[in-house]
């Protein structure tokens, strides 16, 4: 199988990648799962590579203005997690403001959302999600310019960003040691501003009014130095649910961004190539050619997988977060029989426990 590695001296250029060899998709029954959609490898293969076109492809840039004025004009051998951050951050914006079910075409004239969301991730310092942005927030987590990133890091960085957005209005929570606590994410992903209006003036507040787009990230650690396989269908089965936005991982020093997975293969989106840094033109669009990946997806075997990960949901409303929690209660209960899992929390608690580390 054909892969692509992460190399700090020795990294594809755009040119290799378009043109290097890809397996194309294999032909299986199994079905594919791509973020919460299902497909058929026997019939669907046109919907299967549209859908992971759609997804925004970030990767390594070069000739970007150097980070904080006097640092790197290129990140190629050590962005790779921050790129993987940006695109399952991306992800959540697109399916906060385009939805799940939008399309990119190539050539076509694209929606205002769509531009402002590439806006929001082009190398520059004053863009919310820029690597400009990522690198120096994440001085302030022990991570020197030019440092490479583990998957709790860019999460951790990432939730500082989100606050600084105020046109997506996003939370996003990271949920430590395994465990999502519901009174934290209630609070944290309610308007207080509106709490307090619709309080006084009003006296009565509407659930879907009050809360904020919630992006979830979850750090995991599933095993010591590979992947315990015990974990796997779990795993699995969160790529599955609606509400997926992927997994960023990989393997050490090489991060990927895990869109689905057909069999036990993983299927991801590479930053690994280096591709000269975008500049809008002047109407404020942005050629956006690069940031979407026309080719096969890679894929690899599931066992190969570094043991941390984090996982990534997007709830827009209240509604589709309890949807989550009653589809996770779901599967933790289908594994509950093995030593994988512990016991799942009566629906009056507020806590619960993803996997059992």
């Amino acid at each position: 199988m054909y892969f692509l590695w992460c190399y700090s001296a020795a990294t594809l250029t755009y040119d290799t990648l378009r043109f290097g060899e890809f397996e194309d998709f294999p032909e299986t029954p199994e079905p594919v799962w791509i973020l919460g959609k299902e497909y058929s490898a026997l019939t669907e293969k046109d919907e299967i590579l549209s859908d992971v076109t759609t997804r925004l492809w970030f990767t390594y840039r070069k000739n970007f203005p150097p980070i904080g004025g006097t640092g790197p004009t290129s990140d190629t051998g050590w962005g790779c997690m921050l790129r993987c951050g940006q695109m399952i951050l991306g992800e959540a914006l697109v399916c906060r403001h385009l939805g799940r079910d939008w399309r990119w075409a190539k050539g076509r004239k694209q929606r205002e959302e769509y531009v402002s969301i590439l806006n929001a991730f082009i190398d520059k310092k004053d863009s919310y999600y820029s690597i400009h942005q990522i690198a120096q927030m994440g001085v302030g987590e022990g991570k020197p310019i030019g440092q490479w990133y583990g998957p709790n890091t860019v999460a951790q960085v990432l939730k500082k960003l989100a606050v600084f957005d105020t046109w997506s209005r996003l939370v996003v929570h990271v949920a430590m040691d395994n465990t999502v606590i519901i009174e934290e994410i209630s609070e944290c992903s309610c308007d207080a501003t509106w709490m307090v209006e619709l309080f006084c003036c009003f006296k009565y507040h509407s659930r879907t009014a009050l809360w904020k787009p919630l992006v979830l990230l979850i750090p995991l650690r599933l095993g010591l130095s590979d992947i315990n396989e015990a974990y796997i269908d779990t795993l699995k089965q969160c790529f599955m649910l609606p509400q997926s936005l992927g997994v960023i991982g990989g393997k050490p020093n090489s991060a990927h961004y895990f869109i689905g997975y057909v069999g036990e293969e993983l299927i991801y989106l590479d930053p690994h190539t280096t591709q000269p840094a975008v500049e809008p033109c002047e109407d404020g669009q942005v050629p956006d050619e690069t940031y979407h990946c026309q080719h096969p997806p890679c894929r690899m075997h599931i066992c190969e997988l570094d043991p941390s990960i984090a996982v990534g949901f997007f709830c827009r409303t209240e509604d589709e977060f309890d949807d989550w929690c009653m589809r996770i209660r779901r599967v933790c209960l289908y594994f509950s029989d093995s030593d994988r899992l512990e016991r799942f929390f009566d629906s009056e608690d507020e806590e619960f426990e993803i996997l059992s580390l």
